[in-house]
């Protein structure tokens, strides 16, 4: 079961992030922008934590320290990425309730795809890299990966 959420939810983001290049250089409800807290373009994975606690916050009604299945449907309603998020994706020990550092510690699909320098920061520069067509060059041969004469 925790295998077939983690793959919905990496499916769901990874349909989402593939979408339309010029989409991401535009404004989009609920998307990365909504956590770009100082809004200057750059997402960073502290802005992204951040967010994550707001949401977590306010889908802990009984201030519990925890989230079960109805608090969670205050998560999906967030929308964005959030809207088809899995209970059992946040829930890693299986337990039946996400903690705070079991939500918030969920790295942000956006920038592990465009963070390639691995600053934890992406700026515009990354996403349009991310974006660009890749080069299509011949095909290496797995052993000249590692024996290039």
């Amino acid at each position: 079961m925790f295998r077939t959420s983690s793959c919905r939810i990496g499916i769901t983001l990874g349909l989402l992030l593939a979408g339309e290049p010029l989409a991401l250089a535009q404004p989009a409800p609920n998307g990365p922008e909504i956590w770009d807290a100082n809004h200057d373009g750059v997402y960073t994975c502290d802005e992204w934590k951040s967010y994550l606690d707001r949401i977590f916050t306010l889908a802990d009604r009984n201030h519990d320290g925890h989230l079960d299945q109805s608090e969670f449907a205050t998560v999906r309603k967030a929308g964005g990425i959030l809207a088809e998020a899995d209970f059992g994706y946040f829930d890693e020990n299986q337990d039946g309730k996400i903690t705070r550092n079991e939500f918030v510690g969920k790295p942000s699909e956006f920038i592990l795809r465009y963070d390639k320098n691995g600053d934890c920061r992406v700026t515009a520069d990354e996403i349009k890299a991310g974006n660009a067509p890749k080069q299509a060059g011949p095909p290496v041969r797995e052993r000249d990966r590692f024996h290039p004469n």
